[in-house]
């Protein structure tokens, strides 16, 4: 099994947009069926990152194959778009 995380700094006055992406990265759950299982969180307080993504996959993949799944090319689009930061780690549990 594969755990993706995913966390996201936005740029300021981009609120809008980051609860469409938000809302949309959930929706993929169900959609790919290579996603098992994903959280999407927004942070509370004065954290360096704004939301994370913790994803769940069975195999690396299965990972590489939701990333170029075109709905989620399609939800990464708008995220590029308003994002100031961002990092990722894939480990297996």
């Amino acid at each position: 099994m594969i755990r993706h995380i995913v966390l996201w700094k936005f740029r300021p006055g981009t609120e809008a947009e980051q609860t469409q992406f938000l809302g949309a990265l959930r929706e993929l759950q169900g959609v790919i069926p290579q996603l098992l299982r994903c959280e999407v969180v927004r942070g509370v307080g004065n954290g360096g990152c704004d939301a994370a993504l913790i994803a769940e996959f069975a195999s690396l993949s299965d990972l590489e194959a939701y990333k170029n799944d075109p709905r989620h090319k399609a939800v990464s689009a708008l995220c590029k778009s308003i994002r100031e930061d961002r990092a990722a780690l894939d480990y297996e549990f």
